[in-house]
This record gives C-alpha cells, sequence and structure tokens, in this order.
C-alpha cells in the first residue's frame, strides 16, 4: 500500500474506537447492569473495563506486526496455525456478532416502543426490532449505505448528548444511593460487570484498520488505550448518574429502556425524548455497520478456507450470502432470547474470543515484541470473566446455560464437521487479504 492511501491518523483510529464501543452497548444494557450489580452498578463497569483496557495491548501489538484488514480473524490463525481451533473460533467470531446484532436490534425495538401507548408496547417492541433488521440488511443489499454515511455525525450527536447527560446528571447525584450497602453481593457485582461485557466490544475494529493507518508503531497503541479509556470512563460517569438520579425498583421496571428513565429526574420528559432519539439513531447506525463487517467478515473467513465455497460468490456483485444468513439468524434470537440471555451470549462469545487473542500474542511474544506477562493477565482475566459467567448461570439459571452450550455447540459442531468432511485447504496468503 501506497503512502498517499493511509489516511487514517490518530483522530481518526481513536474514533473508529470509540464509535465501535459506544454504539448500542450501553443504551442495551445499562438497566441489566443495574439489576445485576445494584448501587455497585460503576464498579460492575470498571471490572469490565479493566479487562478491555489489558486486552487493547495485545490487539495493539498483533496489529501493529500483523496489520490486516482481517483483524481478528487473522491474528487467531496467525497465533494458532491452520486447524480446527482456529476455525472454531472465528465461526465463533462471526456468531458473537451475530448476537451483537440481535442487542442493537432489542434496544432499538425496546426504545422506539416508548413512544407508542402502553398497552401494545411490548408488540411494537418486536415490530420496530424485526422492521429495522429487514431495512437495513435491504439498504446493505443495495449498497444505500444511507446510515453508514452519516456515521460520523451520529457518533458526535450521541456522544454530545451523552457527554451533556453526564455532565448535568452528575449535579443532582444522591450519593447515598451509590454507597456500598446497595451493592449487590460481590460474586454478582462481578458476574453482572462481565455479563455486561459487550457495551466495551467494538474497540478491536481499529485492528481492522491498521493497514491504512500512518505511522503504526505509535498511532495504533495510543488509538486503542485512548479509546478504550475514555469509554470506560464515560461508562462509569453514566453508571454513576443512573444510579444517583433513578432509584434502583424504576431502573429494574423500565431496565429495556434504563438510559432514556435515567434522564427524566433532572431534564424531565425532554431528556426520556433525547435520550430515546439518541437511542434509535445509535443502535440503527450500529446495526448498519455490523452487518457490513458481518457479511465481509464470512467472506474473509471463507477465503481463509474455514466456511465453505458458497460465500466467496458474489450475487450482484456483491458477497451477500453471509448477509442473509446473518439477518435470519438476528431475526430469530432478536425475537425469542431476553436481555439478559442476549448479553451473557455476547459476552462470554467476545471473552473467550479475547482470550484467545491474548493467548496468541504470548505465543507470538517475539514477533510482537510484548511484554508476556500483560497478554498472559489478559488471558487469566477473560477467562476467568467467562466462568463467572458461566457459574453464575449454572446458579442462578441452569436452564438457561443450554443457551451457551448451542452458541459454542455450534461453532465447534459447524467447524468440525467442516474441517472433516470438507477438502479445502486453509490458506493465511497475505496477498489474498487484498480482496477483502
Amino acid at each position: 500500500m501506497t503512502g498517499d492511501r493511509k489516511a487514517i491518523g490518530l483522530a481518526e483510529a481513536v474514533s473508529i474506537g470509540i464509535g465501535g464501543m459506544v454504539g448500542g452497548g450501553i443504551f442495551a444494557v445499562l438497566g441489566l447492569a443495574v439489576k445485576l450489580s445494584g448501587g455497585g452498578t460503576p464498579v460492575a463497569f470498571m471490572i469490565a473495563g479493566l479487562v478491555a483496557i489489558v486486552t487493547s495491548y495485545s490487539y495493539a501489538k498483533l496489529s501493529v506486526a500483523y496489520p490486516s484488514p482481517g483483524g481478528t480473524v487473522k491474528f487467531i490463525i496467525k497465533g494458532y496455525g491452520n486447524g480446527l481451533f482456529s476455525g472454531t473460533m472465528n465461526l465463533l467470531i462471526w456468531i458473537s456478532y451475530i448476537i451483537m446484532l440481535s442487542l442493537y436490534a432489542y434496544a432499538f425495538g425496546s426504545y422506539g416502543a416508548t413512544f407508542f401507548p402502553e398497552n401494545i408496547q411490548f408488540l411494537m417492541k418486536h415490530v420496530l426490532a424485526t422492521a429495522v433488521i429487514l431495512i437495513l440488511m435491504f439498504l446493505n443489499v443495495l449498497k444505500a449505505n444511507v446510515v453508514g454515511k452519516a456515521e460520523d455525525v451520529i457518533v458526535a450527536i450521541k456522544l454530545a448528548i451523552l457527554i451533556v447527560f453526564t455532565a448535568i446528571g452528575l449535579l443532582s447525584v444522591n450519593t447515598a444511593s451509590l454507597s456500598p450497602s446497595t451493592w449487590s453481593p460481590a460474586l454478582t457485582l462481578v458476574s453482572g460487570g462481565f455479563i455486561i461485557f459487550v457495551a466495551y466490544e467494538g474497540f478491536e475494529l481499529i485492528a481492522n484498520t491498521a493497514k491504512d493507518v500512518r505511522n503504526p508503531e505509535k498511532t495504533l497503541p495510543h488509538a486503542f488505550y485512548i479509546s478504550v479509556g475514555f469509554v470506560a470512563v464515560l461508562y462509569i460517569l453514566i453508571a454513576i448518574v443512573a444510579v444517583g438520579n433513578l432509584s434502583l425498583d424504576k431502573i429494574a421496571a423500565s431496565s429495556d429502556y434504563a438510559l432514556a428513565e435515567a434522564a427524566t429526574p433532572f431534564l424531565g420528559h425532554a431528556g426520556f425524548v433525547l435520550i430515546a432519539i439518541a437511542a434509535l439513531l445509535s443502535t440503527a447506525s450500529a446495526i448498519n455497520a455490523t452487518f457490513y463487517g458481518t457479511a465481509r467478515l464470512s467472506y474473509i473467513i471463507a477465503k481463509s478456507g474455514e466456511l465453505p465455497h458458497f460465500l466467496e460468490k458474489e450475487v450482484w456483485n456483491r458477497h451477500l450470502e453471509g448477509l442473509f444468513i446473518t439477518a435470519a439468524i438476528t431475526l430469530v434470537i432478536t425475537n425469542t432470547l431476553d436481555l439478559q440471555d442476549i448479553s451473557t451470549m455476547g459476552s462470554a462469545g467476545f471473552l473467550i474470543i479475547f482470550a484467545a487473542v491474548n493467548y496468541a500474542n504470548v505465543r507470538l511474544s517475539k514477533e510482537t515484541g510484548s511484554k508476556r506477562i500483560i497478554p498472559a493477565l489478559g488471558t487469566v482475566l477473560c477467562l476467568a470473566a467467562a466462568g463467572f459467567l458461566v457459574y453464575d448461570t449454572v446458579v442462578t439459571a441452569p436452564v438457561k446455560l443450554l443457551v451457551l452450550v448451542v452458541m459454542f455447540g455450534l461453532a465447534f459442531g459447524i467447524e468440525y464437521l467442516y474441517y472433516h468432511l470438507g477438502e479445502r485447504e486453509i490458506s493465511i496468503d497475505d496477498r489474498e487479504e487484498d480482496d477483502f
């Protein structure tokens, strides 16, 4: 790639990271976090942020050493070679992004339904969630990337709204609502932090731009650390404002749209509407961007030989099979699972993926110039977090463990059958990446 094509500087890279994280996640999981962690919700976000910050070290090092539009997919293959494990992890990445789509669609439907009479809100939540999935799928088919073209503006608007919400809300915080006596038991609080880890998913998108970044050795690490650090502080402050201005009972009663409800005490109904509109814009743009990314991701994985041929084929000069499959599965998950199930699945998926990326960096530390202790710590933190999720599910709702079993079983089962029955060779030829 020639130097004049490297158009991404530090500000742009940080914007990509922040935009990726502050998508639909915070609008969807704030209420869930409060239900699980009580007045200790800011601590829960801090715990999840710590895992994200440590993991960003591995992403920064791997992105510099192996710049690729494949990002995480490339790191997994580099770290573990061509085999069943890499294929399973890369398929899990695709599944996890589908779950994120479901989370965004669920949040879109929940916030959108608040504009309708209470007696039809449940119905409208599903109608709106289904509609936004189908509409944005067709926009991607038509290449009418309307929301995507306005992404920078949407990111600026939602950040401005959240910062104003935080600044004004901090002035009226009731500190008694945040005292340790209001916190959930330690295990539940920690589990709450890991269940809402999906709110930090998105910083890894910086890795996909590595080939286009100017002065990557300095820009990429700074972009990862600045974006994750900023978002962690923002989330903690948002949690303080929410818990400090609205009773835990009221947050629990409006958990699907808690961020909008939390604005009411100090901004009135206008604040509720403003946050709800920001949520609709944010989740729609996140769905649009994730649709594009997952369709492209399925092509990348198929191109590497880990998924069937047909996902490489073009329809109307586009790689659309992955888009259609992604949309179909998203519709099912959004309309059949609840918010906690979706969030737990998403968090578990990304924690396992990030554990694999951290350990890949341990194995590749000589090539990446990493201090092995940091990615080793990241591996342990991610695995421990995933373990907490599984344990909490077993203790509180063992039947729901089936949801996680199905998720990971699909990733392993599909790849196992394809790996043993297929006749393709896996390729990680860097020259092929120009087609991605």
